[in-house]
């Protein structure tokens, strides 16, 4: 039997919802299953699908406190006090959609047929009495021997790392690629240039966006050596799965305030939106 874990956290602040909600749709388009890790002081989203064999990966980092009015967490241990769940975001997407009046929303960790997260909505009532509101969410526990396959990614040695075009005109511009390609390359340098490219036997097109900028890695000391020999009008190329970036680009609800595309030449595309409080990573492997 699993260790007696406990958790539960309070949402009062109306904003603060809409923004914790806007984060679990989108996670939610993203993916199925994912992993919800909980410490002290951060949420995480996990999908751990290995790169290498041809998966999508996924981690969004949360800051408790940018969300949360009560935050506890007893985990696995005083050592290890971290609780590791499996859910379906889905599932917690839509307990969030029926609380956007709420006056309060309280999570918790709880045992019913099996473990879940119970969300409890209170709502606006015109009585003396409040109206309150459950929804129970099934998950699965993770034992601490699995916590290692779900441990951060580490940001790939990239050829060019950009930023990106605003994103609804890019989702726009996949869209419509969609239509004639299974595939899309994209390609891009360090002098702010990036191409979106299809190639079929009836059509070829591409997309030019220019002066999008690149991020200043070099000051963070996590250059990668590969940047000192490398001409910055270079293009650094990956194919990828148009499916796969339209899902991304479309599932997208957080209004990053960054937005930057890594590419690792003919291996991966790593997306990086950072918003505020809140990070999310993907990665996409690139087709041969």
């Amino acid at each position: 039997l699993f260790p007696v874990m406990k958790f539960r956290g309070k949402i009062v602040d109306v904003g603060c919802l809409n923004h914790f909600t806007r984060v679990v749709n989108t996670i939610s388009k993203l993916t199925k299953s994912c992993i919800l890790r909980l410490t002290n002081d951060r949420l995480y989203f996990i999908l751990s699908d290995k790169v290498a064999s041809g998966g999508v990966a996924m981690w969004c980092q949360l800051f408790q406190g940018n969300f949360f009015d009560e935050f506890q967490i007893e985990g696995v241990s005083e050592e290890h006090n971290e609780i590791y769940l499996e859910l379906m975001p889905e599932n917690l997407s839509r307990s969030l959609k029926a609380a956007q009046n709420a006056k309060t929303v309280k999570i918790k960790l709880t045992m019913k047929h099996c473990p879940c997260i119970t969300i409890a909505v209170e709502l606006p009532s015109l009585s003396s009495h409040s109206r309150i509101v459950t929804h129970d969410i099934p998950v699965s526990i993770i034992p601490r021997k699995l916590w290692n396959d779900f441990e951060e990614p580490s940001v790939p040695d990239f050829d060019v790392s950009i930023y990106l075009p605003v994103l609804k005109i890019m989702k726009s511009v996949v869209e419509r690629m969609k239509n004639l390609a299974n595939h899309v390359v994209i390609e891009a340098n360090q002098n702010g240039e990036m191409n979106l490219k299809i190639d079929t036997d009836l059509v070829s097109v591409t997309t030019h966006f220019k002066d999008l900028g690149n991020p200043p890695w070099v000051e963070e000391g996590t250059q990668p050596d590969s940047f000192q020999v490398r001409d910055p009008a270079n293009m650094a190329e990956a194919r990828i799965d148009i499916k796969r970036l339209l899902q991304f680009l479309a599932g997208q609800q957080v209004n990053p305030s960054k937005a930057i595309c890594n590419i690792v030449s003919k291996k991966v595309i790593h997306f990086v939106l950072l918003h505020e409080d809140v990070s999310l990573q993907y990665f996409i492997p690139a087709l041969a």
